[in-house]
């Protein structure tokens, strides 16, 4: 792809690639009109007579526009028809020419780009609420965007690929996405695109290969340092690269499921919670059996493969590794082979293990080792590497103990750190936490929220955001987060939803905090639950009169007259004076 031409107008671009059929065209008018001028007419009073210029280019224009109206201002003489008859070819002569010419342009890549790319530039521009700027749309790049669209969030995409730029129009999408085919690593692409945009509040590099994401970071950190970026980096040296430069937030999918992969290993319950945190809102999360401890087997030692081999070792797992290249370190047990056949399986010892990893970088093999090694050990905990979104059809028949997209794990992740900062040091919180406790926890969210992912939001109490909280706080009354999650429509009915994390700004950080938990103002609450709930949430901490009905059970009239009306009777009338 090459880079974006600089120029801002179609319009001089398409007079540029016209210039010679206009030119021609025009001549060959001018000829037309000035023979017609000098062609004798008939004799009127005994006078021949001309057309002047005006009636000469009138009777061209319409003649060679195929219009005719008829010879003016009297009947023309022979001379002049001879003239006509000549015009009229030389016209449709200039007229072919010209409107070749216009269709060769029409069908110019080049043109075409540069008016995708004007019309592109206008809707960004015109964009007056936040939006993130998403760097490719695959698999994982669709997942956000849907995600976006439902927390209500605008997007901005920049894709390379043509057909998938296309099926941004077959996704039914509540806001327009504008969408542009390009280079995301250029750097005048991003700023097409609206990086340097004021209502640009973040960027995500998402596309599948590292020098583009690393072009995008380095881009987003020297045009617009305060833009926050997220991006994708499947190898170290990319990952510290962009650390180096700044970039918040680096995804490694690899590294990502391997940590989690060793929680499962070492805290299950707490793997449960977090899947159960940080999965797609609305969508049921299955009540997987845990990560048996015991022998395991890897099929496949390439990225994926050593990032699960770290989680084991790091858990003290025994693990028997099974790859085409054996690379004997002299701690693991190595077998040659890629795992799709018996031998090598009950080689690495498939009957007695416990459970297998089929990580190798092609979705046909890795089915191939599950549905083999399952057949020699029906109680063996399969985990499968899935490449492809298209495959998906085929792991979903095979149902395995855990399935490892790379796209939805990225996904997984850039959801949790989009929906709200606060979720991240509260992630971080629970890693830290023992088993008991999250198997405590995730047995009382699940039991008063189900296993359906909730959703995740915060809100801040300031006078921006929760003016009516605030102002009471600043006069000194005592507002407990038991009182504040109530039903607006019922008082006596709990909202459902969970306070997660409390946030302060003196770093008196709580988690899970106690309904008697006063709240202060400035405070940050990291809430869970239904959006109806989180919804209301946002009513009482915004409206006096909803949080008027919240906290003492009073119906504040509504309006402007009506309040003036209550208070005039509220005020005491004063004795006259003497």
């Amino acid at each position: 792809m090459q880079a974006l031409a600089r120029h801002h107008s179609v319009f001089f671009l398409i007079l540029r690639r016209l210039r010679a059929p206009l030119i021609l065209l025009i001549v060959l008018f001018a000829i037309a009109v000035l023979g017609l001028t000098l062609a004798p007419g008939p004799v009127v009073d005994g006078r021949t007579s001309y057309l002047s210029f005006f009636h000469a280019f009138y009777f061209i224009s319409y003649t060679a526009t195929t219009i005719g109206f008829g010879e003016i201002p009297y009947t023309f003489s022979d001379q002049q028809r001879l003239w006509v008859i000549f015009s009229i070819y030389l016209s449709v002569i200039g007229w072919a020419y010209t409107l070749g010419s216009v269709f060769g342009l029409l069908s110019d890549r080049s043109l075409r780009q540069a008016i995708a790319v004007q019309r592109f530039v206008r809707q960004v521009r015109r964009l007056r609420e936040p939006f993130y700027l998403v760097c490719g749309y695959g698999e994982t790049g669709r997942l956000i965007c849907e995600a976006l669209d439902r927390m209500g969030l605008r997007a901005v995409v920049v894709e390379i690929d043509e057909g998938k730029v296309g099926e941004l129009d077959l996704h039914a999408y509540a806001a327009d996405v504008p969408a542009l085919c390009a280079d995301a690593g250029n750097p005048e692409t991003l700023r097409f695109a609206g990086l340097t945009h004021p209502s640009c509040i973040g960027v995500i590099a998402l596309t599948n290969d590292d020098a583009t994401n690393l072009a995008v970071a380095i881009s987003a950190r020297l045009l617009a340092p305060r833009v926050p970026a997220l991006c994708r980096a499947e190898h170290d040296a990319t990952a510290d690269n962009m650390a180096s430069f700044g970039t918040r937030h680096i995804i490694n999918p690899f590294e990502r499921f391997s940590e989690a992969l060793a929680l499962s290993l070492h805290a299950p319950k707490a793997s449960q919670l977090m899947d159960w945190l940080t999965g797609v809102p609305g969508t049921e999360v299955e009540q997987r059996r845990d990560p048996p401890h015991g022998h395991w087997i890897l099929c496949g030692h390439g990225r994926f493969g050593r990032q699960m081999l770290s989680a084991m070792d790091s858990e003290a797992v025994p693990v028997t590794i099974i790859d085409l290249d054996p690379k004997p370190d002299g701690v693991h047990r190595w077998v040659q082979g890629d795992g799709t056949g018996a031998r090598a399986l009950l080689e690495a010892g498939v009957e007695h293990a416990t459970g297998i990893v089929c990580g190798t970088s092609s979705d046909t093999d890795n089915l191939s080792i599950a549905v083999t090694a399952r057949e020699l050990n029906k109680a063996l905990f399969v985990i499968v590497r899935q490449n492809h979104e298209s495959n998906r059809a085929l792991f979903d028949a095979y149902d395995a103990d855990i399935t490892v997209v790379p796209s939805r794990v990225i996904g997984h992740e850039c959801l949790a750190i989009l929906s709200t900062p606060l979720l991240v040091p509260f992630l971080d919180e629970v890693r830290a936490r023992d088993e008991d406790w999250c198997g405590s926890q995730l047995a009382r969210l699940t039991g008063r929220l189900g296993w359906r992912v909730p959703e995740i939001r915060s809100e801040r109490i300031n006078l921006s955001r929760a003016p009516a909280l605030h102002r009471r706080l600043m006069r000194g009354e005592t507002i407990t987060l038991g009182m504040l999650l109530r039903s607006p429509s019922d008082r006596e009915r709990t909202l459902d939803c969970e306070v997660l994390f409390l946030e302060r700004d003196d770093d008196d950080h709580l988690l899970m905090p106690a309904a008697a938990t006063r709240i202060r103002a400035g405070d940050e609450l990291l809430l869970a639950g239904r959006r109806a709930a989180l919804n209301d949430v946002g009513l009482i901490i915004a409206n006096e009169h909803t949080l008027a009905y919240i906290l003492s059970g009073e119906d504040l009239p509504g309006g402007w007259i009506w309040e003036r009306l209550s208070r005039r009777k509220q005020v005491p009338s004063r004795a006259p004076l003497p």
